[in-house]
């Protein structure tokens, strides 16, 4: 039996504009470079080798451990393990930091193990880590981490997972400003009701997001790229998101929102020249309002982690 192993978990794009808590999917870059050691006692220790990330001073809160402490307990397990991480995903970054960390322990002690449970129902111990760290237990993130692809979240209660088929060649570009937007702190700005008139407007545009990916019908994904609810709330988090998104439109991207709880941002586009164009423009228009930012162009990941 192993006795170590690293693996990649990707970094994913939640809500994607109309699916809050409900829709997401995987990136090939950036992510989390993760080493899993078998210890000879109980217990988790935690070794930070990433260049620039700070991880909290007590490992029971950091979300690769809670984790992983609940997907032991499940199985019943006392194994110790410890946990080196090579690379980070910025926190705080929109694309799914936490979720990244939680998925690369289960994934990787789950292989470790010789696979014991299937790779589906490692979702539900990455959500303890997501819970850890924005108090709510959502899969929109930990679900593409750990399936790939998009995924649609049917039920909380009880857990119900839907891989959605998705066209080839669609690329995501990522913009992310160097500033910070907490999700525990995005989520205590939201408004606790919505009007039916926003939710039939949302509902039909989630519907048609699902619609024109299982399609890979571009401009009804684009037509459908639209939310009502969160992102008029979030974007005051951001600063010049409507120029930033406009520049995306304007250069090709079928639709753009934010990522997750911000503040990155992300845009749809129906090919990598056209990814690439929207990076650019996005990447300058951050840069007039003086916000360092960095960029990234991905396809869609399908696999979710993978062993090193």
């Amino acid at each position: 039996m192993k006795e170590r192993i690293r693996v990649f978990s990707p970094a994913t794009v939640a809500n994607v504009a109309c699916g809050f808590d409900v829709l997401g999917f995987a990136l090939e870059s950036p992510g989390d470079e993760i080493e899993v050691r078998r210890r000879n006692e109980p217990g988790f220790t935690v070794i930070n080798k990433t260049a620039d990330t700070v991880f909290p001073s007590d490992v029971n809160k950091n979300t690769a451990v809670v984790s992983l402490k609940a997907y032991l307990e499940h199985l019943g397990s006392e194994d110790g393990f410890e946990i080196t991480f090579h690379s980070k995903i910025k926190p705080g970054s929109g694309i799914g930091s936490s979720s990244a960390s939680a998925a690369a322990s289960v994934f990787a002690v789950n292989e470790l193990l010789g696979r014991p449970l299937a790779q589906t129902d490692l979702v539900q111990f990455a959500m303890q880590g997501e819970k850890a760290a924005a108090g709510v237990a959502h899969a929109d993130n930990v679900a593409p981490a750990i399936m790939g692809g998009f995924v649609l979240v049917r039920s909380y209660d009880p857990l119900d997972l839907i891989q959605i088929p998705y066209p080839e060649e669609l690329y995501c570009t990522i913009i992310h400003p160097q500033i910070e937007v907490k999700t525990e702190d995005a989520r205590k700005i939201l408004r606790k009701g919505i009007t039916l008139k926003d939710a039939v407007t949302q509902w039909g545009n989630i519907a048609g997001l699902i619609a024109g990916l299982m399609k890979g019908d571009y401009p009804l994904i684009g037509r459908s790229l639209k939310d009502v609810i969160i992102e008029p709330i979030r974007s005051m988090l951001i600063p010049g998101f409507d120029e930033v998104k406009e520049a995306a439109l304007a250069n090709g991207a079928l639709g753009a929102s934010i990522s997750g709880s911000g503040p990155s941002m992300f845009a749809l586009s129906s090919s990598l020249e056209t990814a690439q164009r929207v990076a650019q423009a996005m990447t300058k228009t951050f840069s007039q309002f003086e916000i360092e930012n960095h960029s990234y162009v991905s396809k869609i990941n399908k696999q979710g982690p993978k062993v090193l």
